[in-house]
């Protein structure tokens, strides 16, 4: 896989923790730091899919009523408290 060189600037604390985790699991730097960013990257952009596919469902009239919603939240809470006792 092709790599590409940049710089960021980072507080002092953060540079420290990110060198006392790769030391602890025999790491890199930038091997911790390109983990951190493709998990950021892949977590946002999951959660935008979602967002603009909600939004598009709701400019479609497709919605939920709020009653129904909470209703059926009480429901499964119940169910799970009984499943619990």
């Amino acid at each position: 896989m092709a790599t590409e060189a940049f710089t960021i600037r980072a507080e002092t604390e953060i540079v420290h923790k990110l060198d006392d985790l790769a030391g602890s699991l025999d790491k890199s730097r930038n091997d911790l730091v390109n983990q951190a960013i493709k998990e950021y990257l892949e977590t946002h952009a999951w959660q935008v899919e979602k967002i603009t596919k909600g939004i598009a469902a709701a400019n479609r009239g497709e919605l939920v009523d709020h009653d129904d919603v909470m209703k059926e939240m009480e429901d499964l809470i119940e169910r799970k408290s009984k499943a619990n006792a």
